[in-house]
């Protein structure tokens, strides 16, 4: 498969049109709807007739999938996954959009998430399960699974993904997949949303390139007006970074969970010989972690997550019942809150950020696994049916209080991070990181994580493409899906 590099210069070339690229797409999604469920929202026609008039930019002429949370596109609907939103239409175009259009890409459709984006997997009850191209049985992960699994399959070559606890990067790792969460404030939220979750959120894509990665960056970074906070532009552009010679990076590396689970032996192996590579390559690689405590981050990004769930239930005015189930018990529990619990919680992100700091002082970069194992199977996270009938009642009885002060915060925060207990720090901490598939285990890929100092995304590339190239991934793709 061509990635978005590659197919911008056969128009560009004349070798291929818009329009072929676009039908060409379609007719992959198509293929592929029945099994998949990766992109429930789409305006072909509205594509198509982009893809017949003139167009410019660096991806000119390249089919394009936004994800349905942010990244609003005009006219079309901005569901977040949620039944109660299924008619909401965006009013105009978010400046993440704005700036693909004017890149030249050929957008067709919105994908699929999980309902506002809460889950590491994409089963949302609007659109249903949303399935792993390499294996169906298998979540693509969330909360942009559906962006992952279109691009896995080989509908379009990247798609619009964002991140605010690992959602570029807990995909890209199930989907094997390129996934780079730019630092907070690198790339606009607005016009709609400015320092999302606080800030802890990102957005970028996922790919099959580290290079179309680093072009889109370029494509997507810079300022707005009305930002809260205005990053310096790189020295040099992104893509220039691509096949840049690193240096001897200084890589500390650590693979236990930072909330005492399990790690899978096959991700912890693929950890291993990741920093085994890098040492090949001339880095200086050992053992070695930042002093955070990872049972705190935990339970601190975690009343981030009840807090912003309520925030959100309060603003659509709607009632819990009118959102999953799962959801509505979530922003009750925000709700039970209290302003100093979040304040206090997100007062907490300074030291996270300080130890960071003093780690990158000794080390270029930090390797770690990605997720802790293997992707879950469809429907293995839903709720047990005890549960699915006592949240009701707890709900409907206002317990929220009651439930925190019985440590249901320290119960969900061990029960919710089991799986992907490696992405929040760097949420948390502002920082640039990224998920790259150089793993497979049980023949399923295996992402590994990659953590720099806040703003040094061009390090991460430059890294990102010498593994590339001395352990290639693009010839790793799952069996074609068809209808």
């Amino acid at each position: 498969m061509h990635d978005a590099t590659a197919l911008a210069a056969l128009v560009a070339s004349g070798q291929a049109s818009p329009l072929e690229l676009l039908e060409d797409a379609i007719a992959r999604a198509d293929r592929a709807a029945p099994a998949l469920n990766a992109i429930p929202i789409r305006f072909d026609e509205l594509a198509r007739a982009r893809a017949r008039q003139p167009l410019s930019g660096p991806f000119a002429g390249v089919p394009f999938l936004l994800k349905d949370i942010g990244q609003e596109f005009a006219g079309q609907p901005h569901t977040a996954g949620a039944a109660i939103h299924r008619q909401r239409i965006a009013p105009a175009h978010s400046h993440y959009t704005e700036r693909c259009l004017r890149a030249g890409l050929v957008i067709f459709g919105r994908t699929a998430t999980p309902e506002l984006g809460l889950r590491a997997q994409t089963e949302s009850a609007l659109w249903g399960p949303t399935r792993n191209p390499w294996d169906l049985e298998r979540t693509p992960g969330g909360s942009s699974g559906g962006s992952a699994a279109a691009v896995a399959a080989g509908i379009v070559p990247m798609a619009g993904a964002n991140d605010g606890g690992g959602s570029i990067r807990i995909p890209a790792a199930y989907c094997g997949l390129f996934g780079l969460k730019p630092s907070t404030f690198r790339v606009s939220w607005g016009p709609a949303g400015g320092a999302t979750w606080e800030g802890a959120a990102a957005n970028g894509v996922v790919s099959v390139s580290v290079r179309d990665s680093a072009a889109m960056l370029d494509v997507l970074a810079g300022d707005e007006p009305g930002e809260f906070v205005r990053l310096a532009p790189p020295s040099r552009p992104f893509a220039a970074e691509v096949g840049a010679d690193p240096g001897r990076l200084r890589i500390g590396v650590s693979t236990a969970s930072p909330v005492g689970g399990e790690v899978d032996p096959g991700v912890v192996a693929a950890v291993r010989e990741a920093a085994a590579l890098c040492e090949r390559l001339g880095h200086i690689v050992e053992e070695a972690a930042p002093a955070i405590d990872g049972r705190a981050v935990a339970n601190a990004y975690l009343t981030l997550y009840l807090g912003q769930v309520a925030a959100e239930v309060a603003a659509s005015g709607a009632r819990d019942r009118d959102f999953e189930l799962e959801t509505g018990m979530l922003a009750s529990l925000g709700r039970a809150l209290n302003a100093g619990e979040y304040v206090t919680a997100r007062l907490a992100w300074n030291g996270w950020a300080r130890a960071l700091g003093a780690f990158h002082e000794r080390f270029d970069l930090w390797l770690l696994p990605t997720v802790a194992g293997k992707p879950p199977r469809i429907g293995e996270l839903a709720l047990p049916p005890l549960q699915r009938r006592i949240l009701p009642v707890l709900r409907s009885l206002r317990a929220g209080r009651l439930l925190l002060k019985a440590g249901a915060l320290e119960a969900m925060a061990r029960e919710s991070f089991a799986r992907t207990p490696f992405t929040q720090v760097s949420n948390l901490t502002f920082t640039p990181s990224m998920s790259v598939p150089l793993g497979m285990s049980d023949g399923l890929p295996v992402g590994v994580q990659f953590v720099a100092p806040f703003g040094e995304e061009a390090i991460l590339i430059r890294l990102a493409s010498q593994l590339e190239a001395a352990s290639p991934w693009a010839a790793r793709r799952p069996s074609p899906i068809s209808a």
